[in-house]
């Protein structure tokens, strides 16, 4: 019986258990962590600080089923996904890892006998290639395997050796290969080849040096194992197919478009290729948002946005003009919603959010075409066969529009693009995205912490108490970690244990003092930059302190206690925006400071009176009702199965910490919390903005910060009462007769200086001259601008009956530029391509239509070389 996906899957996790592995549950496709990641892109990823020795778990042997992201590299050019068998953008890797326990004989027996034995794959189908140098694991696998000398292949260090970067853990791989068969006409084959002959089932990393600076690399003491088999691969070759899009894995997706599209497979091989991009960039869509990442034109926001663009592009060559990509990522969760829970709880919101990024940019694909037509238009009338490539990168930077549809429309024109000029754009942006990105967002971690981490772990003790007495374990001042800090240094503590909370989970890190026998650091702030260390940082005020003191910890009540109101504010207040407008409204972010509360949410419109009015009134209803918090600790998937709202993105452990109040909020959260709702005392919400598409933000006050904000609030009023002399009940009536009579005033007075600008343009429009036949109008105007600039415009063509005018119009350190031309000249001057030339001469841009365009720029001194550019481009008409 053909094993499918689910099966592979399941037998797997179930093999490495049963020989005592940790089953461990797939990390976010985020990064927890680790800022030199823009996605988890492997199955060690989430234990890279273990392997690094920064890290203890309470297991030595580990196994999981790993979503990975991969959209860059030697075995991931995008363009390569859907035309050939095995490109993907998200894939599943199978993996197993030892911690110090076992190594290279233990691994390699591990995989044989999974692959073998629980699979079923015949041995004479496999051949193993091993590092080069590495004799262990060739003996390995002669002597205790019994794989046959002309079946294992010693390969280079490209292929067989890993390597985490320049320095650091390193060591050679074995890999396992299914072997197809002999190629016709191919001799000598070996797996490093892209013959078609092998496909490479499992890599198996044999972490066993430390390589230092000078590429010397001596034994590590622990040595690891880290093993990768892609669910994909195995897939293929369990279901005997030679591509992954012909398992199980995408047979539902593929069966959901072709279904939409009314396109199936086999019909046209370019329709084929659309077909797969649209299955496998649905699946890394759906994964991506399930997991908290935003379409946005930054870091893994734009990585999403431009993978489901590229799907909709796809989806426009089968014919499909409406958003559609919705509807496949049903499927999506479908196949593996039951191996990733948070797709089925997700679904409804990953579904609205594809629609709605989907249709934007069905309407920016249509602005795109329009353009290149124009272009296409503009290259012709100047008797070109070559578009410039930066409107070539234009297209695909700011519309979406894949370089391949522009070449497409191109060569049906008999046109092509100019790809030097392409590739430079290119390049250019790609040196600003590399200067842009800082990682993951997460604080770059020095190695100071790591080394720190290595051999001490903080433990939290503020949930019960605000003082404790405790040892001094570490100090760090600037330069590193040192043995005592002194008056005026800046220094960061660690202890054995504290009370103050590390920032984290939205909540702003605790303040207070740390006394020694010795001195006092004033404690500016409390962090946690890697798991398990607390570091306070803060200045010695008084006196030094030294390491293995002795350390009275202490901290501000205060400060402590308007961060726990407005944290129980905010749980309150996400209860209450799901329950007026819906599930789908999930928190984004949020801040929690003594002084104020910022909460980010899932939302497509700005929050009417009405809502606002709902959702205070339902806050402040559940705080009046002064419900206990009740504090559990239980394991993830029963919180959730009990009703507990997580936070899109959020890494869990394997048992969490559930906050409730009464039977309206239950939330998985580390943060400290008020001891019942009506310690709170009030909400107020101060504002409600958006901050992305379709992430909205409130910002709120709560208790004794609330109430500061009322009284302000009603001294501003009873202030603007005094200035408009009107009781505060008829403030709104009284500004109201203010604003109607100023808009009246101003009628007035535009209607006064339009009949002065129809008066000189007469005088204006005498000052003409005439070149190659052509009336052109070229002067400077002071005072105008805007719609009067446009008018004035208007009124010269008028008077010319057929010519160019371009007025330019100083003022504010700048120049704005406006130009006319008469119906009859269009053709021969369009407006848009004379502003391009002239804008240029003051260091701006500037656009429009054929009649009329306008532009602006910084560069004042420029304006008569403007001018003699509309002087130059009608002159050159006539030669």
């Amino acid at each position: 019986m053909t094993p499918s996906s689910r099966d592979i899957r399941q037998q797997f996790l179930e093999f490495f258990e049963a020989r005592g592995h940790q089953v461990v549950a797939s990390a976010p496709l985020v990064p927890d962590s680790d800022p030199t990641l823009l996605f988890t892109n492997a199955g060690m990823v989430p234990f890279k600080r273990v392997f690094l020795g920064e890290e203890e778990r309470g297991y030595t042997r580990a196994t999981s089923s790993q979503k990975c992201m991969r959209v860059s590299g030697k075995h991931n050019d995008l363009e390569n996904v859907g035309r050939t068998p095995r490109h993907h953008t998200f894939f599943e890797m199978l993996g197993n890892f030892s911690f110090g326990d076992y190594f290279k004989e233990d691994a390699i027996a591990f995989a044989w006998a999974f692959v073998t034995e629980t699979l079923g794959i015949p041995g004479d189908r496999l051949v193993a290639s091993v590092f080069r140098e590495d004799d262990e694991a060739y003996a390995i696998w002669r002597d205790q395997v019994g794989l046959p000398e002309d079946r294992i292949f010693r390969l280079d260090e490209d292929e067989n050796f890993w390597s985490m970067g320049d320095t650091g853990p390193c060591g050679p791989c074995s890999e396992i290969h299914y072997d197809y068969g002999a190629i016709p006409g191919v001799e000598n084959d070996d797996p490093s080849s892209d013959s078609g002959r092998f496909l490479e089932i499992w890599n198996l990393v044999f972490m066993q040096f430390n390589r230092d600076a000078d590429g010397v690399m001596d034994p590590l003491p622990r040595p690891c194992v880290d093993t990768g088999a892609g669910l994909e691969r195995l897939a293929a070759v369990l279901q005997g197919v030679r591509s992954n899009y012909d398992t199980d894995l995408f047979a539902g997706i593929l069966e959901s478009a072709q279904a939409i599209s009314g396109v199936r497979l086999g019909t046209d091989p370019d329709k084929d290729v659309s077909l797969r991009v649209v299955a496998d960039h649905v699946r890394a869509v759906t994964f991506l948002l399930a997991d908290g990442v935003l379409p946005s034109n930054e870091g893994r926001g734009y990585v999403l946005r431009r993978i489901l663009r590229r799907a909709a592009r796809h989806g426009v060559l089968l014919g499909l003009e409406e958003p559609f990509l919705h509807k496949v990522s049903a499927a999506v969760v479908d196949e593996m919603g039951e191996a990733y829970p948070e797709l089925v709880e997700r679904r409804d919101y990953i579904a609205e959010r594809i629609e709605r990024e989907e249709e934007r940019f069905l309407e920016t694909l249509s602005k795109g075409l329009t353009l290149l037509e124009d272009e296409v238009a503009s290259l012709r009338r100047g008797g070109g066969e070559v578009l410039d490539g930066e409107v070539v990168f234009r297209l695909y930077d700011t519309y979406g529009f894949p370089v391949d549809l522009t070449e497409d429309i191109l060569r049906g024109e008999s046109l092509r693009f100019d790809q030097e000029g392409f590739d430079t754009a290119m390049e250019a942006q790609r040196e600003r995205a590399r200067a842009a990105w800082k990682g993951s967002g997460d604080e770059r971690i020095g190695p100071v912490y790591n080394d720190v981490a290595a051999r001490v772990e903080t433990r939290f003790s503020g949930y019960e108490r605000l003082q404790i007495t405790t040892p001094i374990l570490a100090l760090i001042g600037e330069a590193g970690a040192v043995e005592e800090a002194t008056e005026g240094d800046a220094v960061e503590v660690v202890t054995e244990q504290t009370p103050f909370y590390p920032e984290g989970g939205g909540q702003v890190g605790d303040r207070g003092v740390i006394v020694t026998p010795s001195g006092e650091v004033e404690v500016e702030d409390t962090a946690r930059p890697v798991p398990g260390l607390i570091v306070h940082r803060g200045r010695v005020r008084v006196g030094r302190v030294a390491l293995d003191q002795s350390a009275d910890l202490r901290v501000d009540p205060s400060h402590r206690g308007g961060a726990v109101r407005h944290h129980s504010g905010t749980h309150v207040l996400h209860a209450a925006l799901r329950e007026v407008l819906g599930p789908n409204a999930t928190q984004r972010g949020s801040l929690v400071s003594p002084g104020r509360l910022r909460f980010d949410f899932s939302h497509d419109a700005p929050l009417t009176r009405e809502e606002l009015d709902r959702i205070e009134d339902l806050a402040n209803g559940w705080i009046t009702e002064n419900a206990p918090a009740r504090i559990e600790v239980m394991p993830y998937r029963d919180a959730i199965d009990a009703g507990a709202v997580a936070m899109f993105g959020e890494k869990y452990g394997d048992d969490v910490r559930v906050v409730s109040f009464g039977d309206f909020s239950k939330e998985l959260c580390g943060g400290t919390h008020a001891g019942a709702s009506g310690d709170i005392g009030v909400l107020k919400i101060v504002s409600e903005s958006g901050i992305a598409s379709g992430v909205r933000r409130i910002e709120a006050l709560t208790g004794s910060e609330a109430l500061a904000r009322w009284r302000r609030d009603e001294r501003a009023l009873e202030r603007s009462a005094a200035l408009l002399r009107a009781p505060t009940g008829e403030i709104e009536e009284r500004i109201a007769k203010l604003l109607e009579e100023r808009r009246s005033l101003e009628r007035e007075l535009e209607t006064l200086r339009s009949k002065q600008r129809a008066e000189a343009s007469g005088d204006l429009a005498s000052q003409s001259e005439e070149i190659a036949g052509v009336k052109v109008l070229l002067q400077r105007v002071e005072g105008v601008s805007g719609k009067g600039l446009r008018e004035l415009v208007d009124q010269l063509r008028d008077k010319l009956g057929s010519g160019v005018v371009l007025l330019a119009a100083p003022g504010d350190g700048k120049v704005a530029l406006a130009l006319g031309v008469t119906p009859d000249l269009v053709e021969r001057f369009p407006a848009k391509d004379l502003i391009r030339d002239a804008s240029a001469q003051i260091g701006g841009k500037g656009g429009g239509r054929p009649d009329f365009a306008q532009a602006g720029g910084p560069d004042l001194a420029g304006v008569d070389a403007a001018f003699a550019a509309v002087r130059d481009a009608v002159a050159g008409s006539a030669s």
